[in-house]
C-alpha cells in the first residue's frame, strides 16, 4: 500500500494527439452525447407518462434507457473536456471512481438485457400466465437482481486494481481508466490478477452472452405456434433485442474473453461500446417499436400542443 502514494494521478493519452483531430472529435461526441441523453431520456418519460406502455417490457425498457443515459455521462463529459486540454489528467481516486462506475453501470446492464430476455420468453412462450408471472414485486427483484450483480461484478474488479502498487510510470494509453491499460502500469506481476479479471469479467459476458442466444433461439421456434400478426410483432420486439445484445456483448467479449494484453484497436473499440451503443439504443428500440413511435408522438403533441394543430391543415 505505501508503494501505491508515489502514482496521486495518471496521464491519459487520449484518442489522438493531432489538435485538429482533438476539436472535430469534440464536435462529434458533443453531438452523440446530447442525442443519447435527450433520447434515452425521451423513452423514459414516454414510459412513464403513457399508460398504453405500462408492461414489464417498458418498465425494463425504460431502465436500459436510464442505465444508458448515466453510463454515457459516467464516460463522455471527461473525454471531451480532455479533448480540449493538452494535459489530460486524473487523480487516483477520480480514476477508481470512473474504474467503477463504468464496470457498475456496464454490469447492470448485462444482467438487465438478461432479465429483458427472460421477460420476452414468458410473455411468448407462456402468454395465459405472462401477468401472473412478471408482477410487479418481481420486476422489482429482477431489477435488484441487476444491480446485484453489477455491484458485485465493479467491487471485484476496483478491489483487483486499488491495491496494486503504481510507482513507475503513471501514463496510460487510453481516454478512460479501464482495467488492462491499469494492469499494465503496475509494479508487480499481475499474471494472477489478470486471470481473475478474464475470470470475472469475460466470463459474465460470454456465459450472459450464450445464455441470451439460446433463450431467443428458444423465443423465435416457439413462434411456429403464433398467428401470422403475432409471429412478426413478436419478431420485431425479439429482433430489436438482439441487435443491442450483439451490438453490446461482442466489443464486450473481444476486450475481456483474451489474455492480459493492450491493443491499438481497444480504444476504437471502447468508444463503440461506451459512446456509440447507449446512443444506439433509443434508436433501435424507438425506431423498430409501433407502440413507442405512437406513444413518443402523443407525448410531444402534449408538450407542443401547436404542432398538432399546424399537422392537422396538412
Amino acid at each position: 500500500m505505501g508503494q501505491r502514494s508515489n502514482v496521486t494521478e495518471f496521464i491519459l493519452l487520449g484518442l489522438t494527439q493531432d489538435h485538429v483531430g482533438q476539436r472535430a472529435l469534440f464536435v462529434m461526441f458533443l453531438l452523440i452525447y446530447i442525442v443519447t441523453i435527450v433520447g434515452n431520456l425521451l423513452i423514459v418519460g414516454t414510459v412513464i407518462a403513457s399508460p398504453s406502455l405500462g408492461t414489464p417490457m417498458y418498465f425494463f425498457l425504460a431502465y436500459l434507457s436510464l442505465l444508458d443515459a448515466v453510463y454515457s455521462t459516467a464516460i463522455s463529459p471527461k473525454l471531451m473536456v480532455d479533448l480540449l486540454c493538452d494535459r489530460k489528467t486524473i487523480s487516483f481516486s477520480a480514476c477508481m471512481t470512473q474504474l467503477f462506475l463504468e464496470h457498475l453501470l456496464g454490469g447492470a446492464e448485462v444482467f438487465l438485457l438478461m432479465v429483458m430476455a427472460y421477460d420476452r420468453y414468458v410473455a411468448i412462450c407462456k402468454p395465459l400466465h405472462y401477468l401472473i408471472i412478471m408482477n410487479r414485486r418481481v420486476c422489482f427483484l429482477l431489477l435488484v437482481v441487476s444491480w446485484a450483480g453489477g455491484l458485485a461484478h465493479s467491487v471485484a474488479q476496483l478491489l483487483f486494481v486499488y491495491n496494486l502498487p503504481f510507482c513507475g510510470p503513471n501514463v496510460i494509453d487510453h481516454f478512460i481508466c479501464d482495467m488492462y491499460p491499469l494492469l499494465g502500469l503496475a509494479c508487480t506481476d499481475t499474471h494472477i490478477i489478470g486471470l481473475t479479471v478474464v475470470a470475472n469479467g469475460g466470463a459474465i459476458c460470454m456465459l450472459v452472452f450464450i445464455i441470451l442466444i439460446i433463450s431467443y433461439g428458444i423465443i423465435l421456434r416457439s413462434l411456429k405456434t403464433h398467428s401470422q400478426e403475432g409471429r412478426q410483432k413478436a419478431l420485431s420486439t425479439c429482433s430489436s433485442h438482439i441487435m443491442v445484445v450483439v451490438l453490446f456483448f461482442v466489443p464486450c467479449i473481444f476486450m475481456y474473453v483474451r489474455p492480459v494484453h493492450n491493443f491499438p484497436i481497444d480504444k476504437s473499440i471502447t468508444v463503440f461500446y461506451t459512446i456509440v451503443t447507449p446512443i444506439l439504443n433509443p434508436l433501435i428500440y424507438a425506431l423498430r417499436n409501433s407502440e413507442m413511435k405512437r406513444s413518443m408522438e402523443n407525448l410531444l403533441y402534449k408538450v407542443f400542443p401547436r404542432d398538432k394543430i399546424t399537422m392537422s391543415f396538412h
